[in-house]
Order: C-alpha cells, then structure tokens, then sequence
C-alpha cells in the first residue's frame, strides 16, 4: 500500500488541469501562415477549465474595432484568449457603452470570474470591442 500511494497521487497531479485548461496559449494564436491573431473569442465556458475554450470561436486580427459585434456574438462570449503582445479592449454595451475592461496577453477561460461593476460579471456581457497588437 505504501508504495501505491506516491504513484497513484503522480497520477492524479497529472490529471490536474491547468489554470488554463482547453485554450489555446497566446503563443499559439497564430494563422498557419505566420500572421498574427490578436484574440480569439468563444461560446463556451465550464465550471472545469478543460472543458472551457470549447464551441464555436471568432478571431480577431490586430487593429480590429467593431463598436457593434455581429448579432450572432453580441452578449454570447464566455472565454477570450489574447495574443502576446496583443490587447482587447471589451464594452458591456453596443457603440462601446457601458462598462470596459482590458485583457493583456494570456487566456481568459472563465469570463464569470472577472467583475463586472459590483453585481456582474463579463461572460456573456461582451458588446463591442477593439484589440491591438504593439
């Protein structure tokens, strides 16, 4: 027994997902031809960040501004990955009302988990956005 217990806790610090679960790392966000990305966007989030990063994605190339985001992904973005050196800027309201926030290089798996003024949150309350890359 005392030797099946340092093995089976190895197995289990393995199977520990990271902080940043399925998502893509900032490193990573880019085209198979070699352009940057400055930010990808997606649909899903989890309780368990390896299930977060999942559904349907939007990319964002550098020096995008869309005041308006497209009906289909206004208020429906959960998770935000942020190329290095790269920077997005979010409003909760469209023609970028409301409240900001600003995401620097890193994934964002759990949008649930940065405030939103005193009662919200930022999954699903994205509107408008511009991202940059420097």
């Amino acid at each position: 027994m005392s030797q099946l217990y340092p093995m089976l806790l190895a197995l289990a610090m393995v199977a520990i997902p990271g902080i940043q679960g399925a998502c893509p790392t900032a490193a990573e966000l880019k085209k198979p031809d070699g352009t940057r990305t400055c930010a990808k966007l997606f649909d899903k989030s989890d309780p368990y960040y390896e299930n977060c990063c999942g559904g349907a994605e939007l990319s964002i190339a550098p020096g995008t501004d869309l005041p308006f985001l497209p009906k289909s992904w206004t208020n429906i973005v959960s998770s935000v990955v942020v190329g290095q050196r790269c920077e997005l800027t979010v409003w909760s309201r469209k023609g970028k009302g409301g409240k900001t926030r600003r995401f620097t290089a890193g994934a964002y798996p759990r949008l649930e988990e940065y405030r939103r003024g005193i009662f919200g949150h930022w999954s699903n309350a994205i509107s408008a956005l511009y991202c940059r890359c420097y």
